[in-house]
């Protein structure tokens, strides 16, 4: 077996299956996985090999390029689907009092959350909007990589089981209502209202590859860039740059920042400890 890079324990792919993999990603399929950070790449495709009981890379890239469906189940592995409403309770908190009443002067709001996943943390945002008044003139581009996850995310139905966990993190957020009002219960799952999702234009789209599609005074990207070498950390901080609006808002995950990047000098901090940046003139 030829030697291999990763972290299991157990080589699977070598490097040279691994740069074949990677080149019919992008080829066939049009992802481009070449600037996310190698290690923990790996180890996601380490993950889908051991449960699919796939031994090796040629086998692998076999199996993807033959079948479409077993490519968007590999693509459901490898792109990490981590998400809860209202993860993060401060940094919701935040963005309702430092964020919001600078938003509520502008006539019209346009926000993208990029990385949507499968719509907890959009849906978060609409309630949050909705408790300040500010829904109704809001237009939320919320996006992913993945099209299953962003069809998901659309339906507005999510897990009863975490209903519980999610009311806590509503409350620790510093919002004043009723969590219940916002959804209804279907059994084992809930659905979020239409009048809270009904502001949403949910899309597919990729940071890696596709360009900006609108000016925003509010741009969400939380906990996708962790996944990324610094190269292309700078490239989608450069588009989320150029999509912003003057003096827009900006708001990363809780262990990403702008600290390091070529693009600190062109924000100001709005709350260090929650990664949430504003835009200079």
């Amino acid at each position: 077996m030829n030697n291999v890079i990763g972290l299991n324990p157990k080589p699977q792919l070598s490097s040279q299956d691994f740069e074949q993999l990677l080149h019919l990603l992008h080829h066939v399929y049009g992802y481009d996985f070449s600037g996310y950070s190698k290690a923990s790449l790996l180890r996601r495709i380490h993950k889908f090999m051991d449960t699919h009981e796939v031994s090796n890379g040629q086998q692998l890239i076999q199996l993807l390029a033959g079948d479409t469906s077993t490519f968007h189940s590999f693509l459901e592995t490898i792109t990490v689907n981590v998400t809860e409403m209202f993860r993060d309770p401060g940094f919701y908190k935040s963005i309702r009092e430092k964020v919001l009443p600078i938003l509520a002067t502008y006539p019209q709001i346009n926000i993208w959350h990029a990385g949507c996943s499968t719509g907890e943390e959009v849906f978060s945002l609409c309630i949050l909007l909705h408790e300040a008044g500010l829904l109704h003139r809001t237009r939320i581009y919320a996006t992913d990589i993945n099209a299953s996850y962003v069809e998901k995310a659309r339906t507005g139905v999510l897990p009863m089981a975490h209903m519980r966990e999610y009311t806590l993190n509503y409350l620790q957020s510093g919002c004043t209502g009723d969590f219940s009002d916002y959804y209804t219960a279907l059994y084992d799952h809930v659905l979020i209202h239409k009048e809270i999702r009904e502001r949403v234009v949910f899309l597919q789209h990729n940071l890696v590859t596709d360009r900006s599609f609108n000016e925003f005074q509010l741009i969400l990207c939380r906990n996708v860039m962790i996944y990324f070498n610094k190269q292309l950390q700078n490239k989608v901080l450069k588009l989320f740059h150029e999509s912003l609006s003057s003096l827009g808002f900006l708001g990363l995950g809780m262990k990403e920042s702008l600290l390091f990047s070529e693009h600190r000098s062109k924000y100001t901090v709005v709350d260090g400890s929650v990664k949430i940046f504003r835009k200079k003139i």
